[in-house]
């Protein structure tokens, strides 16, 4: 046989052999994952997996359930369970406490102005017009583990994070975090901050100039199935701004308004905006190549559209479960993806939630169950009232945000009042209002330690610097008028146990019954990369999870 032979043959060989071997890669499990995606459901509580059992395929949430592992109860440790909060707890293995983002919001004595969890003046946004999306994720006040990744290897892994909103886009990508996209539902863009980039990469212009968003706001969201096979139709068809009726004109009614007017922030309370993020994940693993080496990178996936259905529409309504089924299918296809590209054994995937939700306070009550809504304009107006007519006549409380009150500190010390007896008459009051549970004052989460109870779960909400001067948590049931059906910002049960599912590289088919703490998933990460925990963590590793 002549040389040229041999080498047609061994490259014939080669050519029939590489699919095979690439497969056998994907087959095996790396030593240490290629990629890391961390799937996070907003408002989605532990309870809906099995709520909606019946009516998911085999490819999206059944498959994560039935060959991964199952944290059964996993909880976040703190009292104002809100989407911030959650985000920045999953990242940094700590609570509010210690990572500095108490709220969605919060209040600045000194500037005497509100900032959300993620505002920075110093920075712009990129890939649009708008003057008021100055974002970056400088108030998170330790690391995160993605930063502790990239401190280990020098930048070599990418960080990536995706999501309708910028909050949930920016917190999990941490400090050093190579991009956070978001949706601008002004121009149909996704955009990021300039934090990160000076321009929009040249794959996601062409990416936004595709106007998928276009597509996707002219589609009726009309029911999946038959309205008799969903679950619970009790409260079919009472969204306030997405949905459906019985005869889907409400669906109707609402495209041809957005197909005039381009108002795109439909797709936030839309399962198409569920889609819209799916689609845009696909882009960033192809094109940041995410997971082709053996550097481990970082993928954030937000899907944030279930929360505003849910506080929309409430957790028995038709259109949420027919969003989880919408979304199990966007899961299903997402899985598939990696297969193909990147195979499961080479993926560490966790899906979670925020943070949990509330049931709808009517519904309750029809049921005979104590429930309420708590009108906290209504009561901190009352309180107004009250300060003036003791003391004398002043803005004496400077802001209420997320059951926080903010009050006057320098109209009190100029009044020559002491400021612990101010809260403790502001802590009196509060609780005279049906609904509340609890008024505890800064002073005292400042100077008391807590072990257990209500009470260690407001502390762990609590930072010095950013927390309100009162802190009030409702009773069981009730929620702030004026936030929707229903809401989460509590420490009970409903807010707090969230779903926890492992998935791929090297995890076990299993069921874990034991307590876990949603500050474990970060220094759990840690381990298995064999990187320092972020320097803020209080969690611990969940043992029982690889094979």
């Amino acid at each position: 046989m002549n040389l040229k032979n041999i080498l047609f043959g061994a490259f014939a060989v080669l050519l029939l052999s590489g699919p095979a071997m690439a497969q056998k890669r994907k087959s095996i499990p790396s030593d240490k994952p290629q990629l890391i995606i961390g799937i996070v459901v907003e408002g989605m509580r532990y309870d809906y997996i099995h709520r909606y059992w019946d009516n998911f395929s085999d490819g999206g949430f059944r498959r994560l359930v039935e060959e991964g592992a199952v944290c059964r109860n996993a909880n976040y440790s703190y009292m104002l369970t809100q989407t911030s909060p959650g985000y920045a707890t999953i990242a940094t293995g700590c609570n509010p406490l210690t990572h500095g983002i108490v709220s969605n919001e919060w209040y600045m004595q000194l500037q005497e102005q509100q900032v959300g969890s993620v505002f920075d003046a110093k920075e712009k946004c990129i890939g649009t017009n708008a003057d008021n999306a100055n974002y970056s994720p400088r108030n998170i006040l330790t690391t995160t583990f993605t930063d502790e990744l990239k401190l280990f290897n020098n930048g070599k892994s990418k960080v990536v994070s995706v999501s309708l909103n910028p909050a949930s886009a920016i917190l999990p990508a941490g400090h050093m975090g190579d991009a956070a996209y978001w949706f601008d539902d002004v121009s149909g863009n996704w955009v990021t901050s300039s934090y990160y980039a000076d321009s929009l990469p040249q794959w996601l212009k062409d990416f936004n100039a595709k106007k998928f968003p276009d597509m996707y706001v002219e589609k009726d969201w009309l029911p999946m199935l038959p309205i008799e096979k969903y679950r619970d139709g009790s409260e079919k068809g009472k969204s306030r701004n997405a949905g459906f009726s019985d005869d889907h004109v409400l669906g109707k009614k609402i495209n041809s308004f957005i197909k005039k007017n381009k108002q795109y922030s439909r797709l936030k309370a839309n399962p198409s905006g569920n889609s819209l993020t799916k689609d845009l994940c696909v882009n960033v693993i192809v094109n940041e190549n995410l997971g082709q080496d053996d550097v481990t990178d970082y993928l954030n996936v937000s899907f944030a559209a279930s929360a505003d259905i849910s506080n929309a529409c409430g957790p028995n309504s038709v259109e949420l479960e027919d969003m989880y089924l919408r979304l199990d299918k966007d899961l299903e296809h997402f899985l598939q993806f990696i297969d193909e590209n990147i195979g499961r054994n080479n993926v560490l995937i966790y899906l979670t939630s925020d943070h949990g939700t509330s049931n709808n306070p009517e519904l309750l009550r029809s049921n005979n169950i104590p429930s309420g809504m708590f009108n906290a304009d209504r009561a901190v107006m009352l309180l107004g009232t009250y300060l003036n007519a003791k003391y004398d006549k002043g803005k004496w409380v400077s802001a209420y945000y997320n059951n926080q009150i903010y009050l006057n500190h320098n109209l009190i010390e100029s009044s020559g009042i002491s400021l612990h007896e101010f809260e403790d008459v502001v802590c009196g009051f509060m609780l005279q209002f049906s609904g509340v549970a609890n008024a505890v004052s800064a002073s005292t989460l400042r100077n008391t330690n807590f072990s257990d109870g209500a009470m260690l779960k407001l502390q762990n909400s609590f930072n010095p610097k950013r927390s309100g001067d009162v802190i009030i948590s409702l009773e069981p049931g009730w929620i702030e008028q004026g936030t929707g059906v229903s809401n989460s910002n509590s420490g009970y049960n409903y807010d707090t146990h969230v779903p926890l599912i492992w998935y791929g590289w090297k995890i076990k088919r299993t069921r874990l019954n034991q307590q876990v703490d949603m500050r474990d998933i970060a220094p759990t990460i840690s381990n298995f990369l064999d990187i320092p925990f972020p320097n803020g963590t209080t969690g611990n590793v969940i043992e029982g999870l690889t094979q």
